[in-house]
């Protein structure tokens, strides 16, 4: 079985639209192999699911592709941004693992 586990450096970024939203990008590069991977892309939004983890902090969530830039993007709650002290800008260190 081929590793659907992804660790990357990511920015956090403050979605521009309603409500108060907050994502790091997945690199583009894994796009591809994640699309091609994932078990059913055919969930909401185009919505893959993942095991996340930022510093000590691991939550299941899902990543959702985006239009603009072609790479997915994975939505951070406010309590991992407490968690990890993370502010608009921020970078840290991401892990995550596709659900199949």
């Amino acid at each position: 079985m081929h590793d659907l586990s992804f660790t990357f450096s990511a920015k956090l970024w403050k979605w521009t639209g309603k409500g108060t939203w907050f994502f790091m990008t997945v690199p583009k590069e894994y796009a591809d192999e994640i699309r091609f991977f994932a078990p059913d892309s055919k969930r909401g939004f185009g919505s893959v699911r993942v095991t996340a983890s930022v510093g000590e902090t691991v939550w299941k969530t899902s990543i959702f592709p985006s239009k603009s830039t072609g790479a997915y993007i994975l939505p951070i709650k406010a309590e991992i941004r407490k968690n990890n002290a993370l502010n608009d800008g921020s970078f840290a260190e991401v892990k995550i693992d596709i659900i199949v």
